[in-house]
């Protein structure tokens, strides 16, 4: 198979917080980082899915999420630039500041990071046709052929063809109401917007000129005073946060795409799924002949049209109907599907009461590793931290806590205050409050300890960095 033009470059957006997949799903952790299929991201598979095309990739992402996204990266031995937001602004402005890095005639692949199309032929073939309508200053829109009448995704109408392999867009059409979605099915020449976009660089900011100019001058600006950093094999480019905050929030649709003139559709006609609810998270999963799909560590029943999702602890479904139930170490969502658009707005109740679970995981990813909260009160609190392999935390301080640590699996360097020495299996040292310290992983094995904290205030920001291997330092 030949693989597309070499002067198409994608560029994968990273940004959203994946709401509708809460509670696997979190603002801290979204969904493209999750392990959700084959146990890997969606944003690895996206990145498997583009290498071939070309493996000079760019991501645009959160500041907070770099880490997630240099990971995968990472797993891939793909040397990339990340463009770091400061501020999430919607897709308009990601797609301006990642153009600004390009030259006028490249091509660019706009791509988000959390769909799933698993055919990669189809979706290489599909890029080639769309090659060729890009190159002569089209901006061209990705359409996928509906399967079913669904609300969850907007429409794009597809007009005559052109020679180029393309179709012209009669209209693009919001989210439609079910009726609304049998009829665009029964027409024949509707499809689901995918959100891929393919452009010239040029042609993409002058439409943004056109159609957006302020948020291209804030992009710009942004740009123009912006710092690039090399951290292992990719480069971080941080756009100024003070330029970039004064721009407006609005996706590139209806910020400049459905008032274009030059724009073009191509049918997609692999499988593809924006993996925008359980519903649809439980379609890439196979069912039984009672129609129930399982994830992990549960069973089924007596049920039909159940989906369960389990990460860790055994999970039974007894006797149920038409239920999504997802199991995560400190949440449990318990949905008939009928409701799993609706998971969004359960989670902006659970923001304005103060819920912790409803943005932050219990365990958390670190770019050295992770740390689970297995217990605390209210003057104490235990973690469970496991370090990768020639990993370390930051050299540090606490001003309100002591720590005692206990290693539990493979060998840990331990610095604690002047002295520096290894621990194995079942030894423990103690370091005093304000008592610079830090834990290292000398090993290519998995080190594991736990952590108990003792003071008056046990918060994440008491930490004091004096040096850091992932640019922390304050």
């Amino acid at each position: 198979m030949a693989i597309a033009h070499s002067f198409v470059h994608p560029i994968v957006l990273c940004g959203g917080s994946g709401t509708r997949l809460w509670p696997l799903s979190r603002q801290s952790f979204p969904k493209q980082f999750t392990p959700l299929i084959d146990n890997k991201s969606l944003l690895l598979l996206t990145l498997e899915r583009l290498k071939k095309i070309n493996p000079k990739i760019m991501c645009v992402g959160a500041e907070e999420h770099r880490f997630y996204i240099s990971q995968d990266l990472g797993r891939l031995n793909l040397h990339a630039a990340m463009l770091l937001e400061p501020f999430a602004r919607n897709t308009a402005a990601a797609m301006a500041l990642a153009a600004l890095q390009f030259n006028p005639d490249d091509l660019l692949l706009f791509c988000p990071s959390d769909h799933h199309i698993p055919d990669h032929d189809a979706f290489h073939h599909m890029v080639q046709k769309a090659a060729t309508a890009a190159s002569n200053n089209q901006l061209v829109v990705f359409g996928v052929m509906p399967s079913l009448p669904s609300t969850a995704y907007g429409y794009i109408q597809k007009g005559i063809a052109k020679n180029d392999s393309s179709f012209e867009v009669v209209r693009f059409i919001e989210k439609p109401n079910q009726q609304n979605a049998e009829k665009l099915l029964l027409q024949g020449d509707a499809l689901w917007n995918a959100g891929i976009f393919l452009v010239k660089q040029k042609i993409l900011l002058e439409a943004l000129m056109q159609h957006a100019p302020d948020i291209l001058e804030s992009c710009l600006d942004a740009h123009q005073k912006s710092i690039t950093e090399a951290f292992e094999s990719h480069q971080f480019v941080r756009p100024d946060g003070k330029a970039f905050e004064a721009c407006r929030s609005q996706s590139i649709d209806y910020a400049v795409i459905e008032k274009m003139d030059n724009i073009a559709v191509c049918n997609f006609l692999g499988a593809w799924s924006d993996v925008g609810s359980w519903n649809a998270v439980a379609q890439l999963t196979p069912s039984d002949q009672d129609g129930n799909r399982v994830t992990g560590n549960a069973i089924t029943y007596l049920s039909n049209d159940t989906y369960v999702h389990a990460q860790e602890r055994l999970v039974v479904a007894l006797g149920t109907s038409d239920l999504l139930i997802v199991d995560t170490p400190d949440a449990v969502l318990v949905a008939s599907n009928k409701n799993a658009e609706d998971v969004k707005l359960l989670v902006e109740h659970l923001v304005l009461n103060n819920l912790t679970q409803a943005t932050a995981h219990r365990k958390v990813a670190r770019p050295w590793g992770w740390y689970d909260e297995v217990d605390w009160g209210d003057s104490f609190k235990v973690k469970r931290i496991g370090v990768n392999p020639m990993a370390s935390l930051s050299l540090q301080k606490h001003h309100h806590r002591a720590e005692h640590w206990v290693v539990v699996k493979g060998v840990a360097e331990i610095t604690n205050g002047d002295d520096v020495f290894v621990l194995n299996e079942n030894q423990s040292t103690y370091i005093p409050k304000g008592e610079v310290h830090r834990l290292r992983n000398p090993s290519d094995k998995a080190l594991e300890i736990i952590e108990i904290q003792t003071g008056s205030y046990l918060g994440e920001d008491d930490i004091v960095r004096l040096e850091d291997n992932y640019g922390r330092t304050q």
